[in-house]
């Protein structure tokens, strides 16, 4: 229905005045609601204050735990590296000849070598106890001795003589040091010796028991290398105590050598030692590691109670015995990081009360500038959506028109979409391609570089390059692919994006150079080769000539005689195969029909082919016939060369197709293309680069001599034509076979 004019200036004048009521409205309520709203902003931020100071002093305290368990965890990994440097040493010891088989010239110095090196670790002495128990040989400080074993040596040596334990290491508790010294305690490594080891005396090992070998090690003075300089805070320390309970290391030196459940209660009974005594109980004794923290009644000369945190770590000094472990603590009092705690709350605090004045004043300000951004925030948001959907139709049009494949894929290697360029290069339609994944696009070879590439841009976002092949409708071309990533608002890669392009003719020209440079090199080498072998093969075929002539009577002299000549004309025919590879000779220069030239070269191999069951039942020759410039000689060896590869690789029968035409689509009709094709089984993809390389080839000791591809492809090339194959084996196609294709220019055109 159409409104008239009246009606219409009615409406538009009752809804200017709705919407200015409407905002006079919305205006009254938003001051409202800012001056209910700062109160509340401000207990909020107080609350939030408070909160965040708690969560500040609880990530500062473990924080600062967690500092001391990488101390704790640190002081016992060197603990027990140093137990490792004596168990280390202990074993080589045992397996020295001069130990094993009781070679008193050598074997004082053997164990005082041994205990230098690991007197530093707190080794007190190196004990040998022979086999039968009358004698022990030791070296400590003093030198080397020679006593009587003590009682619980000959335990250590009847545990020794059981073959079971053969290899390995027995180590004991820890015990007071001599004379119950308690700032001394020593733990004990045994290893058997058995006769296991050969020299120059003993050959072949005997194999029998020899004795024991023993070390004492004062562990007070292994572990207080470390831990003493371990410091927590600043007043911080570490203490260490074994499996059953007893400070073996500990800042108080009248803790030493005690229980470590009873040594606290005896300096203070009237404080309850029930936390950190559960620790020691379920925790570090059972060989776990961990942080917490108990109440204790001193700290470095101050006598009070305090608050202590305390990080543990077990040192492991067995592998087979999980019993036998000890424990590594650093504790300080929670008052080394009280102080940095309220230094932070001060800043807090103040930072806090900026902020509360900077709401108060900046409030109204926030108010009256909000009204007028409004209207100008919304032009700007309405120039920008304009200015967007401009160069988003200018993004399009560049990424539709360009001559590269321009895609883009998920993480899980969907393609999320194609420039038509890429769709049309693929032969695929977008409906072929958006949404699939690159293994239903692409040959698996590629999809597996470029998704391995792609990873890389996903993970560390960098760009990649790849450089692959694809085939389409049975033709190979090479793709070079830049990805890199495209960034969300989080600076996280969520898709990559590929630029492909098409290199095949650089890949070609760059195949076709190094042909070139192999051919160059291979023809200086081989003209020097020639000439070398020359000299001496004219002598032998000389020389067997006037043996031929002087007719021995002997039929068998004869025979190898003729054998001799036949094999040196072979080797002559060689050498000037090298010759024509490595010089330019003088060639005809004359009309060559083409049609002609390849039925000559069929009527001499005709005989090698109906020896092999080898038809031709498709011989295409164009009429009239394609005509080049060039020497029909060396024109016949190339197709007799191509022919008689072809008769090698179809053993048991094949066909043969020969196809001749001026090629229309290459050149304007300028060359002539020549394809000869076998129904072999195809070259293999390893050989494919290098069946043009002089002296290569795949067929057995005397067979080939690998000249005939290289020699038709200098030939070729000397015409200013070129030589291409197209192969297909079993693994890529149900019809295998090699067809060459010769093109040379052709000497007139021929249209039609």
């Amino acid at each position: 229905m159409k409104i008239k004019k009246p009606a219409r200036d009615f409406l538009a004048g009752l809804t200017g005045i709705a919407t200015r009521l409407l905002f006079a409205f919305k205006l009254r309520h938003i001051k409202k609601i800012v001056i209910f709203a700062i109160p509340f902003l401000l207990g909020i931020i107080l609350l939030l204050g408070w909160m965040s100071a708690r969560k500040v002093r609880e990530v500062v305290i473990e924080d600062f735990n967690q500092q001391q368990l990488v101390l704790a965890r640190h002081a016992a990994s060197q603990i027990e590296n140093s137990l490792n440097i004596l168990k280390r040493e202990l074993l080589l010891l045992s397996l020295s000849p001069s130990i094993q088989y009781f070679e008193k010239v050598f074997m004082d110095k053997r164990m005082a070598i041994a205990f230098s090196s690991i007197k530093e670790e707190g080794s007190l002495e190196v004990k040998y106890i022979e086999r039968g128990g009358k004698n022990v040989y030791l070296v400590n400080r003093r030198g080397y001795q020679t006593t009587h074993p003590y009682p619980d040596d000959m335990g250590y040596l009847n545990w020794a003589k059981d073959a079971n334990n053969k290899g390995n290491i027995l180590i004991t508790g820890v015990f007071p040091g001599i004379q119950g010294d308690p700032a001394s305690h020593i733990a004990k490594m045994v290893v058997p010796v058995w006769q296991v080891s050969v020299d120059e005396k003993h050959p072949v090992a005997t194999n029998l028991f020899s004795g024991v070998m023993m070390v004492n090690v004062d562990t007070t003075v292994l572990i207080k290398k470390i831990t003493r300089g371990i410091k927590s805070g600043k007043t911080g320390y570490a203490w260490v105590m074994d499996n059953k309970g007893t400070f073996l290391h500990h800042p108080e030196e009248e803790f030493i050598g005690k229980n470590a459940f009873e040594a606290r209660k005896e300096k203070k009974p009237t404080i309850s030692f029930a936390r950190i005594n559960e620790i020691q109980k379920e925790k570090m004794l059972k060989g776990k590691d961990g942080k917490s923290w108990y109440i204790s009644g001193w700290h470095k000369g101050v006598e009070k109670e305090m608050k202590k945190l305390i990080a543990y770590a077990p040192i492991r000094l067995s592998d087979k015995n999980d019993d036998l472990i000890w424990s590594v603590a650093v504790v300080a009092p929670i008052s080394e990081v009280e102080g940095a705690i309220h230094d932070i709350q001060i800043r807090q605090f103040l930072l806090e009360g900026v902020v509360i004045l900077s709401i108060l004043f900046g409030g109204l300000l926030i108010i009256s500038m909000m009204l007028r951004w409004s209207s100008s925030l919304e032009k700007e948001v309405t120039e920008k959506t304009s200015e967007l959907k401009k160069r988003e139709y200018q993004y399009r049009s560049l990424v539709e028109h360009a001559d590269d494949i321009i895609f883009t894929i998920s993480p899980e290697g969907l393609v999320l979409n194609m420039n038509d360029y890429g769709c049309n290069f693929l032969k695929k339609t977008q409906e072929d391609i958006l949404d699939k994944h690159l293994s239903d696009i692409l040959p698996q070879e590629t999809v597996e570089l470029i998704l391995k590439a792609s990873d890389n841009v996903f993970r560390s976002n960098t760009s990649e390059q790849v450089t692959c092949s694809v085939t389409i409708d049975g033709k190979v071309f090479w793709l070079s692919i830049n990805l890199s990533g495209l960034l969300d608002e989080w600076g996280n890669v969520y898709k990559v994006l590929g630029i492909g392009r098409d290199i095949t003719e650089r890949i070609l020209l760059q195949e076709q150079m190094l042909h070139t440079e192999k051919l160059a090199s291979m023809g200086t080498l081989a003209a020097g080769v020639a000439h070398e072998i020359n000299n001496p093969l004219a002598i032998i075929l000389g020389f067997t000539d006037l043996l031929l002539e002087k007719e021995p009577s002997d039929p068998e002299v004869r025979d190898m005689l003729k054998s001799i000549e036949n094999q040196g004309f072979k080797a002559k025919r060689v050498v000037e195969n090298l010759l024509s590879f490595a010089r330019a000779e003088e060639q005809k220069r004359i009309d060559v029909d083409i049609n002609k030239n390849i039925e000559e070269v069929l009527t001499v191999a005709g005989n090698n082919l109906l020896l092999n069951k080898i038809a031709i039942n498709k011989m295409e020759l164009e009429d009239p016939p394609p005509k080049v410039k060039g020497d029909p000689d060396e024109l016949h060896q190339v197709f007799l060369n191509i022919i008689n590869n072809a008769v090698h690789v179809m053993k048991g029968g094949g066909v043969l197709t020969i196809i001749t035409n001026i090629t229309k689509a290459v050149n304007g009709g300028r060359d002539v293309e020549i394809r000869i094709g076998d129904t072999g089984s195809g070259i293999p993809k390893q050989y494919r680069s290098r069946i043009f390389d002089p002296l290569f080839t795949t067929k057995e000791v005397g067979e080939g001599t690998g000249l005939g591809l290289s020699v038709s492809y200098g030939i070729v090339n000397k015409h200013g034509g070129t030589i291409t194959f197209e192969a297909k084996t079993k693994e890529e196609s149900e019809e295998t076979g090699t067809t060459f294709i010769i093109t040379l220019p052709a000497i007139r055109n021929v249209e039609g």
